[in-house]
């Protein structure tokens, strides 16, 4: 990290910070303890000098919209400088849940923004600007105020000299957020009157011309929309259909299901012409930047180069910022089946001393953290197949197919990995993965494969079976009993001929 880290490298940092324990624990968590456990996480962060922040920025208010729709926080830093940062973070959604949440075909006006004018901007965005500025935090440092009043006794407390500097930021959602709260902020009288800069990464449009018209006029310090060339988010609202045609070599070239569903998405504006504001820094332009284990021409490629151009950690690699200490991240369990009662091991990443485990709804009270890649744990009573989380301060592991357990039995089938990876018809393909037996059926795609040996429960071999295609790429199954693998891309053959 460089002595002087640049304006990007900090705010997208600040608004990477924001995805902090942005998901609540699968057992469930008060709004109380959840608002806790990311101030905690937060907190943590921002005093870890190896971020682009230095360690020398300071939390002064966070709070939780309703349902963890949304949230926001103000730090300020703490190097003389006398900045301060507000950061709104989106929906905690998938992307596709992202680009299908907001209500894009209504427009309403947005007289919060101080224009003389009526400007308009969609209901969508309005509905999660107003469940930001109307929430309050209920934990310390700032409690039962909002943000509004937050940043106000913040200024009030801040030096005249030199003049405070407001950042409005956010990623995604938050990035969209954050647009509108720059002018509702602007349009307050302040008690040392600062001046306002916005940074957003990766935000799809809040508005139509009124609104961009507008937003343009007012006297930003900076005002810098930075967007992943290769981000389809970003062009939500305002051309998304360019995305279809995507991506270059080497892929994922979109399938004419990614087709009609970028189509259908597009559709929900109504004829609504949204336009982004700012000034656009793009990245990546040249597609060098790319999941290379996603380039397959399948809908489950594409949307997961979709996710990976679009992570808060894609933007702190193009912005040239450290990345951000992990959440926890469960790779498997070892076993996977059993009673309540039975110990079971969980292997992955990012685990630490306050960890919590859930197996899906039920909590886990018997733990043990051998290492920051080992736990174990004393299953819980439960039912049915259910995955393994750990959470932790920094965030909840996201639900993985190699991370379930099966109360009773038999063991959940998972496929997560075939080698090689592409092949003639009748190439001797290894899988491995959890689950298997002897018996077992393999099918790529919908044809069997007549020669399947079985090798042990982790893994299985299988020759490729002809298609009518034999230049496509094809999901992996294996079936046991009535049980068949989820498909995903790491279970992806590519035919290359007879």
């Amino acid at each position: 990290m460089a002595t002087d880290p640049t304006t990007a490298q900090v705010t997208m940092t600040l608004a990477a910070l924001a995805a902090t324990g942005a998901t609540p624990r699968p057992s469930g968590e008060t709004p109380q303890q959840q608002t806790e456990r990311i101030i905690s996480g937060i907190n943590a962060q921002l005093s870890d000098p190896s971020l682009a922040t230095q360690g020398a920025w300071r939390l002064m208010w966070l709070a939780l919209s309703e349902a963890n729709a949304n949230m926001a926080y103000i730090a300020r830093s703490t190097n003389g400088s006398n900045e301060f940062a507000v950061v709104a973070r989106g929906t905690d959604a998938d992307l596709t849940d992202i680009l299908e949440d907001l209500d894009v075909g209504t427009v309403v006006p947005f007289p919060e923004s101080g224009s003389p004018k009526a400007i308009a901007v969609s209901k969508g965005a309005m509905d999660a600007f107003k469940r930001v500025v109307n929430a309050r935090s209920i934990a310390s440092p700032s409690p039962n105020v909002t943000l509004a009043q937050a940043l106000t006794a913040a200024l009030n407390s801040a030096p005249s000299s030199p003049q405070p500097t407001v950042y409005l930021t956010g990623h995604s959602l938050g990035g969209c957020i954050a647009t509108m709260l720059a002018p509702y902020l602007q349009a307050q009288t302040w008690p040392k009157q600062p001046k306002f800069a916005v940074i957003t990464y990766a935000a799809p449009t809040a508005g139509v011309q009124s609104f961009v018209d507008y937003f343009d006029s007012v006297p930003w310090v900076i005002d810098e929309r930075h967007n992943n060339a290769y981000d389809l988010v970003p062009h939500a609202w305002a051309d998304l259909d360019t995305t279809a045609g995507w991506y270059p070599s080497p892929g994922p070239q979109a399938t004419e299901e990614v087709k009609l569903l970028i189509g259908a998405i597009s559709e929900r504006t109504k004829g609504n012409l949204y336009v982004q504001p700012g000034t656009l820094c793009p990245m990546n332009t040249s597609y060098t930047s790319l999941a290379k284990n996603l380039v397959n021409k399948t809908t489950q490629d594409f949307l997961g180069q979709v996710a990976f151009q679009h992570a808060n950690s894609t933007y702190l690699d193009l912005v040239g910022a450290p990345a951000l200490p992990s959440a926890p991240v469960v790779t498997d369990v070892s076993p996977t089946f059993g009673e309540p009662g039975a110990t079971v091991t969980i292997n992955g990443t990012g685990f630490s001393k306050d960890s919590m485990v859930d197996f899906g709804d039920f909590a886990c009270p018997t733990r043990n953290i051998d290492s920051d890649s080992r736990i174990t744990a004393k299953v819980p009573d439960g039912t049915g197949v259910v995955h393994v989380r750990v959470t932790n301060t920094l965030g909840t592991s996201p639900a993985v197919a190699m991370g379930q357990f099966a109360y009773g039995g038999p063991a959940p089938v998972v496929v997560s990995a075939v080698g090689p990876t592409s092949g003639k018809v009748g190439t001797l393909v290894t899988i491995s993965g959890s689950g298997f037996a002897d018996g077992a059926t393999v099918h790529f795609k919908d044809k069997a494969s007549d020669s399947v040996k079985f090798i042990s429960t982790g893994r299985i071999t299988a020759t490729a079976p002809g298609q009518l295609d034999d230049h496509q790429t094809v999901n992996l199954t294996v079936t046991v009993a009535k049980a068949t693998s989820p498909t995903s891309p790491a279970d992806e053959f590519t035919y290359t001929g007879r």
